[in-house]
């Protein structure tokens, strides 16, 4: 994946880091060209410009990127960014940080991934724009069982979650919605930017997969 990542302070910097270890394409755009000192040893692509100025995207990938995290210290850059993104250049994997949680919500409703200060890790913004991997958030003993962390996929909003379910296979045992986790979600319709968590065997590993793949 190409990833372009706004914002070069300590979250930006050390997500920069994460993503090109694990072998992916990484360019980094701040403001100033002081922030790249964080990036010292990093031999990436650094772009001096703002998350809403289209040169400066086109110069950091825009065009065949496939994700975009705006990480920068202002809420309002950071929306503006990703909805250049989704909407110019059709970037499909977005996370903004905002640091005011009722912002949040209201941009979780409009289905703009978020991520709020207050809950705020790089790993939490490299599950939103990798969310084509699954996450294992903890596992039996046996290595039989799994509690799994998915972001739904689009194609998935107005269809019931339920629908993930197979009996004694994978069970959905909570989503968050709008920054709050909810333990009624097998009863829950999917929503844009819904993070479900799911109860797996590790035989229907693939079979989650695929229907969180499946296009309709």
């Amino acid at each position: 994946m190409h990833v372009i990542v706004v914002g070069c302070g300590r979250v930006g910097s050390g997500l920069a880091r994460t993503l090109t270890a694990e072998g992916h394409s990484v360019a980094v755009l701040d403001k100033h060209a002081a922030a790249f000192r964080r990036l010292k040893d990093w031999n990436g692509p650094c772009i001096v410009g703002s998350g809403f100025d289209r040169d400066d995207l086109e110069t950091a990938g825009a065009l065949d990127a496939d994700a975009l995290a705006a990480v920068t210290s202002g809420d309002n850059t950071n929306i503006l960014t990703v909805r250049i993104a989704r909407e110019t250049y059709n970037i499909p994997n977005v996370v903004a940080r905002i640091y005011d949680p009722r912002r949040a919500e209201i941009y979780q409703r409009l289905g703009i991934p978020t991520v709020a200060t207050v809950t705020w890790t790089i790993d939490q913004v490299r599950r939103r724009i990798l969310h084509d991997e699954d996450t294992v958030e903890w596992t039996d003993t046996s290595g039989a069982l799994a509690l799994v962390e998915r972001t739904l996929p689009d194609v998935w909003a107005g269809r019931r979650l339920s629908e993930l379910e197979k009996p004694d296979a994978v069970r959905v045992v909570a989503v968050t919605r709008a920054g709050v986790a909810r333990l009624d979600a097998a009863g829950l319709v999917g929503q844009e930017g819904d993070i479900v968590h799911l109860a797996v065997r590790r035989a229907a590993r693939e079979d989650v997969d695929r229907a969180l793949g499946a296009s309709s």
